[in-house]
């Protein structure tokens, strides 16, 4: 390889990946992707970006740098591996995005990985997420859990129409963590907003919907068997889940690992340099502004932008005032 050619090739290593959302409409989405984050929706029902994806259902396209301008995260993957570190499981192994929900999301449970290759085909991903909340209205809440000990007791309940005896409802404010893993029955509370960060899936199984009906008036479709095969019993909350308001100032703060990825929540007020440990990292910015230092080059930061640190990227400065969620795949 030639002197130019192999200054541009780490020069590709040395520069991180901004990317565009892929928009979701939703019966259950609002117009906060507008007002609060300045996105330009299609419709003041739009439940979810989601900000870093190479699912199919949901793609995000690169904006910089200029030579992958264009591409879908799911051909940069594809045609790129090198910036994604040695290992290259197929699929990409995360997503992760904004959920707007104006009103409440059905109650749902997601399966892990051996169900969902079993069930939803050879190439699906279980769904184990984490959320980070945003936003909340005042008496704000989500389902996170149950009340029954057996599958027997969950599905006589529901069949009786017995709700509040089975789901379990925690109030939520900004600043709350919840570890939400593959199993766990769940459900987003109107009038909140979070940042989610989750295996790359789209499998879903509602087990309750409000006696809701889409636009030609059928009910949505429920998944009672499916759900009854994944949720576990009993429900047993996550030590990860908790409240992390206080953080202090120029630090980052692991939130959560597991299997799948590992999370951290980075303050900055003037400047913080980071070491980076996984295969690539991928960033969100959630409050502020401020700029990405990476090998000397300078990148502006604002709410919601959302990136990813290739591999060989070993260590990044954020100046500014701002808060970002970090992670990277395990």
């Amino acid at each position: 390889m030639g002197k130019i050619e192999e200054s541009k090739m780490k020069g590709d290593f040395m520069q991180p990946i901004f990317l565009n959302p892929s928009l979701q409409e939703k019966i259950w989405g609002g117009d906060q992707l507008r007002t609060t984050f300045g996105l330009e929706i299609p419709s003041d029902r739009t439940g979810e970006a989601w900000l870093i994806s190479a699912h199919p259902h949901g793609l995000s396209t690169v904006t910089q740098p200029e030579a992958y301008q264009g591409m879908t995260l799911d051909e940069l993957y594809d045609q790129k591996p090198e910036l994604f570190g040695p290992d290259h499981p197929e699929p990409f192994p995360l997503l992760v995005k904004v959920i707007d929900a104006k009103e409440a999301l059905s109650v749902q449970v997601h399966p892990d990985d051996a169900y969902a290759r079993e069930h939803e085909g050879p190439q699906e991903l279980g769904k184990t997420e984490c959320w980070y909340v945003l936003s909340a209205q005042e008496d704000a809440s989500i389902i996170y859990g149950h009340q029954v000990t057996c599958a027997e007791e969950f599905r006589q309940a529901l069949e009786e129409e017995r709700f509040d005896q089975v789901f379990r409802e925690v109030p939520v404010q900004a600043g709350d963590f919840f570890d939400v893993p593959a199993g766990t029955i769940h459900a987003i509370g109107a009038g909140i907003t979070i940042l989610e960060i989750q295996q790359s899936s789209d499998t879903t199984y509602r087990v309750y919907d409000y006696g809701r009906v889409d636009d030609q008036g059928n009910p949505r479709e429920l998944h009672l068997q499916q759900s009854l095969d994944v949720t576990h019993f009993p429900h047993e909350d996550s030590p990860y889940s908790r409240s992390i308001q206080d953080q202090a100032p120029n630090s980052a703060e692991e939130l959560l690992t597991n299997p799948f990825f590992s999370v951290q929540k980075v303050d900055v007020d003037q400047s913080l340099t980071l070491d980076l440990t996984g295969p690539y990292t991928l960033g969100v910015v959630i409050d502020g502004k401020g700029q990405l230092e990476v090998a000397g080059n300078h990148y502006d930061l604002d709410l919601i932008t959302s990136f990813v640190l290739p591999h060989g990227i070993d260590s990044v400065t954020i100046t500014g005032q701002c808060s970002l969620l970090l992670t990277h795949p395990c």
